[in-house]
C-alpha cells in the first residue's frame, strides 16, 4: 500500500484534481465520495494509487476559504488558504465602489486580508478615482497603483504577492487578466505543462487554476469568478465587514441593532456626525438588502 502524502490542490481538471506532491510531482487525483468540496489552495492528504494517479483522502484544516453560492441555495469554495485578495479596478470601465465595499466585507469576516489595486493608471482618467478612495487609505487598506499595459508599479506589487497565496477579483475589463499575465509569463507553458503531466489533454479548468510566481508567493487565477456574492454572510456579518464600524458595533443601544432607523444607534449616529462616510453608509444598505435577516 502507498504511504500517504500531502499535497497541494492546484487545479481542477474536468472531474479530477490536479495535486502538486512536496517533490514538485502532479498527479490527477480523485476524492473518496465523502469528502466535501476540495478547492484550489487546499492542503490534503492523498496517496498514489497508479502512476500519476491518486485518491485524496482527506482535506487539511484550512486558514481560510472564499466560498460562492451555488444550486439549491447551497455554497461551494472557490479557492483556499488565501492570504490576500487583490480588489482589482480601475478608471475604465467605470469604478463600481459598491462591488469593492461588497469585496472588502467578505475579507473582513473570512480572514483574509484585503489590498485594493487601482490599474490603468496611465489613463488620465485616474485622478478622479485616486481621490475617491481617501476613505479607504484612512482605514489602512493598502492601496496599489499600476498599469500592466505599461508596466508601472508591478515591483511593488511583486514584493508585497512574494510569501503569500493571492487572488485578484474585479469587475469584467479592469485588467485581471493582463496583470496576471505580466505576472506570470508563462503562463501558457505552465497550463500545457498541467495537463500534460495528467494526461489530461486538454486542460479544462472550469474554477480556478494556482501558479507559482517566478518571484515567489502563489496566485490562484480564477477567471470564471469575477463576483463570489455575499454568500455564507449573515445581516451581523455584513456590518463588521466595514471596518469603520467595528469599534462602534458594541456601543449601539440594542445588540440586536440593525443600524438603520433603530434607537441608539451608535453607527447611525457617526455617519450622521461626519465620521463615517456617508457614502459608505449608503452602499452598506444596498448590500444589506440582499442579505437574509438574523433569526
Amino acid at each position: 500500500m502507498a504511504e500517504k502524502q500531502q499535497g497541494l490542490v492546484i487545479s481542477h481538471l474536468g472531474k479530477g484534481i490536479a495535486v502538486e506532491a512536496a517533490s514538485g510531482e502532479i498527479l490527477l487525483c480523485q476524492p473518496r465520495r465523502k469528502l466535501e468540496t476540495v478547492a484550489v489552495g487546499d492542503r490534503v492528504q492523498f496517496e498514489p494509487i497508479a502512476a500519476g494517479q491518486g485518491r485524496i483522502d482527506a482535506i487539511c484544516p484550512r486558514r481560510s476559504v472564499l466560498i460562492r453560492p451555488a444550486r439549491n441555495n447551497k455554497i461551494r469554495p472557490v479557492a483556499a488558504n488565501i492570504d490576500h485578495i487583490y480588489v482589482v479596478f480601475a478608471a475604465e470601465p467605470r469604478c463600481d465602489f459598491l462591488l469593492i465595499d461588497q469585496y472588502l466585507a467578505i475579507c473582513e469576516n473570512r480572514n483574509i486580508q484585503a489590498r485594493l489595486l487601482l490599474n490603468k493608471t496611465d489613463l488620465p482618467s485616474t485622478e478622479t478615482v485616486q481621490a475617491a478612495l481617501a476613505v479607504y487609505q484612512a482605514l489602512d487598506y493598502p492601496l496599489y497603483n499600476v498599469s500592466a499595459a505599461k508596466n508601472i508599479g508591478l515591483d511593488d506589487l511583486k514584493r508585497d504577492l512574494k510569501g503569500h497565496v493571492s487572488l485578484f477579483a474585479g469587475q469584467s475589463g479592469v485588467g485581471k487578466s493582463s496583470l496576471t499575465n505580466r505576472l506570470i509569463p508563462d503562463k501558457t507553458l505552465k497550463i500545457n505543462s498541467i495537463s500534460a503531466t495528467t494526461k489530461h489533454g486538454r486542460h479544462t479548468t472550469t474554477a480556478a487554476t494556482l501558479y507559482h510566481l517566478p518571484e515567489g508567493g502563489d496566485l490562484i487565477d480564477s477567471p470564471g469568478v469575477a463576483i463570489f456574492g455575499l454568500a455564507g454572510l449573515r445581516e451581523s456579518e455584513l456590518a463588521w465587514g466595514f471596518r469603520e464600524f467595528q469599534p462602534l458595533i458594541k456601543c449601539c443601544r440594542f445588540h440586536n441593532c440593525r443600524h438603520l432607523q433603530d434607537k441608539g444607534c451608535a453607527i447611525k449616529h457617526a455617519v450622521e456626525g461626519g465620521e463615517i462616510s456617508t457614502q459608505r453608509y449608503q452602499r452598506f444598505l444596498k448590500l444589506r438588502e440582499k442579505m437574509p435577516v438574523d433569526r
